[in-house]
């Protein structure tokens, strides 16, 4: 289904943070017109810059107006969504309601919000420039105009894909949503160890960042296994060699597969300790 077919549906965000302004960025640059796009948001400086940066019409509370969107996006931090979820109450029956709050399952969605009609996705940082990548859960067959809605948001900050069960973006929570910052980690480190070796805080940050993004893109690209791309690179009694060895002594990657494993175990936490909360009120 063309963009051209869905562009006069209406989406309201519930929520006007960074993830937010970069998937409301997105959808304009991909035709959606932005009197097709409003959001609520209680902070005022947060409003004005949906309103400077995007255009669009802006509430400090929701209301009746919430009524006329066909797709809410629930664009809210994980311990304020039980809050939050009240506005639910002024969306009309058909709505479709897409949540990208970590760790909030579905058992707290459907409780809060009064239907079943709603998926959850798991964005990641680099949606902030459109480099960014998705995973989408729906515990509820689409019809093609939901899942048209859900792929068009979900591919304004970049990639996305879907999974087949709930407990799976627990993982992907900790594999590419928290993921960015493990390789700002180990992007430091490098910049760190750059400097211990003479080089210049300005040289260390150019080289460490510029061949992250190389070899990712190369990863990314080649098709190949990054355990052969990683041989390729290493020779015998090398330099590389003696880098991986080292680590390897450490065992730095079965501790960084431990740490990720920690991460999800957070994720489903989160679901215990924000989820199920109050109950949305029929509407009358």
């Amino acid at each position: 289904m063309s963009v051209s077919t869905i562009s006069d549906q209406k989406i309201a965000f519930i929520g006007g943070g960074n993830m937010a302004v970069a998937i409301i960025s997105g959808l304009i640059k991909k035709g959606i017109v932005p009197g097709q796009i409003y959001a609520v948001e209680p902070d005022l400086k947060a409003r004005n810059r949906i309103q400077n940066e995007c255009g669009i019409a802006t509430w400090d509370a929701a209301g009746e107006f919430l009524a006329d969107a066909d797709l809410i996006v629930w664009a809210v931090k994980p311990q304020m969504f039980s809050e939050a979820s009240t506005a639910a109450y002024y969306t009309k029956p058909t709505a479709f309601h897409l949540s990208i709050a970590a760790g909030i399952r579905c058992e707290s969605l459907w409780q809060w919000l009064n239907t079943s009609l709603f998926a959850r996705c798991m964005p990641n940082t680099p949606a902030l420039i459109g480099q960014g990548i998705t995973a989408i859960y729906a515990p509820v067959a689409l019809t093609e105009l939901q899942r048209a809605l859900v792929e068009m948001v979900a591919a304004a900050t970049g990639d996305y894909l879907w999974v087949e069960g709930e407990a799976d973006l627990d993982a992907v929570t900790a594999l590419s949503g928290a993921g960015p910052a493990y390789v700002f980690y180990f992007i430091e480190a490098m910049i760190a160890a750059g400097q211990q070796m003479g080089l210049s805080s300005e040289t260390s940050r150019k080289l460490a960042i510029t061949t992250f993004v190389g070899a990712s893109v190369l990863a990314r690209d080649s098709g190949r296994d990054p355990n052969e791309l990683r041989a390729q690179v290493t020779s015998k009694a090398g330099v590389t060699l003696a880098a991986t060895t080292a680590m390897d002594a450490s065992q730095i990657k079965a501790l960084f597969v431990d740490a990720m494993l920690k991460g999800r175990e957070r994720a489903e936490e989160l679901g215990k300790e924000f989820g199920m909360g109050v109950t949305v009120p029929l509407r009358h």
